[in-house]
């Protein structure tokens, strides 16, 4: 078992869970793993990614690595970078989670280490020892630059101009992306949450929450949410409706189909979608396959099954013909290009793909390791097959997610409220 690495490499509360000794260690083992590699390393906006980046840094030097600095740079930025230059990326971020959080996730030409690699990297932190400060540090601006050259030759067809686009950019990384490519576009742009300040990253903004861009939304044609390090987007139709990642990957899955992007006519989604989205794709040819909760199993999930697109209904989406992890960005301009080619608005769209009523609890714990007790297990059996129940730790914070979806809503609240308090009450012991 991994004891630092959780789903999305280290993460934690700064100077709790996650130090900068810690970051130091990382940057040794990766260093001595990997020798005179080059590694580009992006952040996103939290007030601990300088220090958490200078002790990264100081230890994979004295390994003898080659070390670019990125700066602020979202995550999806970072993996495509790393493939294109076939070298490893790091990025320091903790996502969607508030600023007192920060993480540390390791890639290779583009994609996520696996597990074995990261627990070789684990057991080689526990007593790597300093080497002699030989490698090269410097900050190089061009990186952006050709992640954004990327991306517009990607979508270098598509027009959004006369589209009013509101955009939310969490007060994170997308700041230096988003808007640009967009506006690049012909898109008319309005952004909102982009003055960061170290702690307001993800605050009361952003996919975490909606309902503030929602209260902006009267004179745009549609809205574009990330979290801090822009893997995600959650859209926004005019009337200040959520298009969560179970409609846009339905919507969009089907369009895939029609343009022969759909691999094997499957998309690969985790056990928190929705069943209503399972038996959309299902009607109309094209099949769900479900994995564990995590952007890491999508990814592996898609690439066994050889499919296009996967993803969460957090938001996190990706399409394997455009990049190797979600990018926010490229989901945004993936839904805009369906507005602009079926001529239907972000309202219409998001009407296709309907909801069972499902009701999600994060309940905070001190030992995560609750969700696997023999009493709830127990309790889960009483259960019948008119409910979907997931009982999940999470793998970055302390909560354990309580999950239940059915038809009946007032029946899936009350059994998710009921399931919520037992965790608590073991929880306590």
């Amino acid at each position: 078992m991994k004891q630092l690495f959780g789903t999305d490499g280290l993460r934690g509360i700064y100077g709790d869970d996650l130090t900068d000794e810690l970051a130091y260690k990382l940057g040794l083992a990766l260093g001595e793993l990997y020798g005179s590699s080059l590694f580009v390393i992006g952040h996103d906006t939290r007030e601990s990614a300088g220090a958490l980046q200078q002790a990264l840094v100081k230890g994979l030097s004295r390994k003898g690595a080659k070390v670019k600095l990125a700066g602020v740079l979202p995550t999806p930025a970072v993996a495509m970078i790393s493939k294109l230059l076939d070298c490893f990326g790091i990025v320091i971020s903790a996502s969607h989670n508030p600023y007192q959080y920060n993480g540390i996730k390791v890639l290779r030409s583009g994609f996520k280490l696996p597990d074995e690699e990261e627990r070789r990297i684990e057991s080689l932190m526990q007593n790597v020892s300093a080497g002699v400060e030989e490698g090269s540090v410097e900050t190089d601006p061009s990186l952006r630059e050709i992640y954004l050259k990327t991306i517009l030759e990607s979508f270098k067809k598509l027009d959004l101009s006369g589209l009013r686009v509101a955009v939310d950019l969490a007060n994170g990384a997308a700041i230096t992306t988003t808007p640009e490519v967009l506006k690049a576009l012909g898109a008319s742009v309005t952004c909102f949450s982009y003055e960061p300040d170290g702690k307001n990253i993800n605050e009361n903004c952003g996919s975490q929450h909606p309902q503030f861009l929602a209260g902006q939304m009267e004179g745009f044609d549609i809205g574009v949410l990330h979290d801090g390090d822009a893997d995600r987007c959650i859209l926004l139709s005019r009337k200040g409706e959520e298009i969560h990642g179970d409609k846009i990957m339905g919507v969009l899955a089907v369009q895939l189909k029609s343009e022969g992007r759909l691999r094997n006519d499957t998309v690969v989604a985790t056990i928190m979608s929705n069943k209503a989205l399972e038996d959309y794709l299902l009607n109309r040819g094209i099949k769900l396959a479900r994995v564990k909760v995590g952007d890491k199993y999508v990814l592996e999930g898609m690439l066994q099954l050889d499919a296009t697109l996967g993803g969460e209904r957090s938001g996190h989406i990706i399409f394997l013909d455009r990049s190797t992890t979600g990018d926010g960005l490229i989901t945004a301009l993936e839904f805009l290009r369906l507005m602009v080619l079926t001529g239907r608005t972000a309202d219409d769209l998001s009407k296709e793909v309907q909801d069972y009523p499902q009701v999600l609890i994060n309940v905070p714990v001190t030992n995560r390791s609750v969700a696997e007790h023999p009493l709830l297990k127990k309790e889960l059996e009483k259960y019948d097959e008119r409910f979907r129940i997931v009982v999940r730790a999470s793998g970055t914070e302390r909560l354990v997610r309580v999950m239940v979806e059915g038809k009946d809503e007032a029946d899936v609240r009350r059994i998710a409220e009921e399931l919520s308090e037992l965790v608590r009450e073991l929880d306590r012991g």
